[in-house]
């Protein structure tokens, strides 16, 4: 049995990106800790507050940064050009922290 990681963390979006932020979620959905994005289940104002948390095992990290990236790496929606923001801290048994 490997090392397990407790994963938690944020990403700031506007709710016009919702369809893009589930899209790069789904596209994980065979991945087992996948389901620990919850989306809410009606908007509230213009920001969309995607988080995650999980003990997730050490191997299935890169999966994690992986939609992570791509969630952070959605074009800007407006003229303002606010893009993704948000924190994410990893720790374990060894290494503690990351973020």
């Amino acid at each position: 049995m490997g090392m397990y990681a407790s994963a938690r963390g944020w990403v700031e979006i506007d709710f016009k990106q919702r369809s893009s932020a589930e899209e790069i979620i789904r596209r994980h959905e065979d991945w087992h800790y996948s389901g620990s994005w919850p989306f809410p289940a009606k908007p509230f104002n213009w920001t969309l507050y995607l988080f995650y948390g999980c003990d997730i095992r050490e191997d299935e990290l890169p999966s994690l940064r992986a939609q992570v990236t791509e969630l952070a790496a959605l074009p800007a929606i407006d003229e303002d050009g606010d893009r993704a923001r948000g924190l994410f801290l990893v720790t374990d048994e060894r290494a503690g922290a990351v973020t």
